[in-house]
């Protein structure tokens, strides 16, 4: 069994990537499930200064949920070409702490986007963070999600992309075989 964190970096109600998180565990090998991380909308602001007093419960919550994790599946859209500012907030409180959090933990990064790009900028900056914290990136498939206002209901947000779909699947496949390896 493999338990998969989930981490969403939007924080929008009606969100394609929240909605795209949802819809792993249908598309998932056998033998592989998904726990939501603690949410990132509690994390402060980084400050040096909050951080000599200790870490907030968010940012420990946030932590502990990773350490715990066998793999890691960051799902999050694209600000202003780059990761947006909540996410990269709680990596960077992460990123402080003694035992950090992700050194060696398999990672997997998936965007949807309504965008032409689908968040592929906001992947390649990600990826520079996460081995800047010491983490493994999974390469491919990539999970590129463009034009996400045409491939999820409308009312439901289920996801409904046949296409995107397949990639998800591979992407989850290929990804357990990765945790696999890194995790011995």
């Amino acid at each position: 069994m493999l338990d998969i964190l989930t981490i969403c970096g939007s924080l929008r109600k009606g969100s394609y990537n929240a909605a795209l998180i949802r819809a792993l565990p249908a598309l998932a090998p056998a033998g592989m499930t998904f726990t939501a991380s603690p949410s990132i909308a509690d994390i402060p602001h980084y400050d040096f200064d909050v951080q000599t007093g200790g870490f907030p419960a968010s940012v420990t919550a946030f932590a502990d949920a990773i350490r715990s994790a066998d793999g890691i599946i960051i799902v999050s859209p694209e600000y202003n070409w780059t990761i947006p500012g909540t996410l990269k907030n709680a990596i960077d409180w992460v990123s402080r702490m003694k035992e950090q959090p992700f050194k060696g933990k398999p990672v997997a990064l998936q965007s949807a986007s309504i965008a032409l790009l689908g968040g592929s900028r906001a992947q390649y900056h990600m990826r520079q963070c996460l081995v800047s914290v010491d983490a493994h990136c999974f390469g491919r498939p990539e999970v590129i999600v463009t034009h996400a206002n045409q491939k999820f209901d409308e009312k439901t947000l289920e996801f409904t992309d046949q296409q995107g779909q397949d990639i998800v699947r591979q992407q989850l496949e290929a990804f357990a075989v990765f945790v696999k390896q890194i995790n011995g």
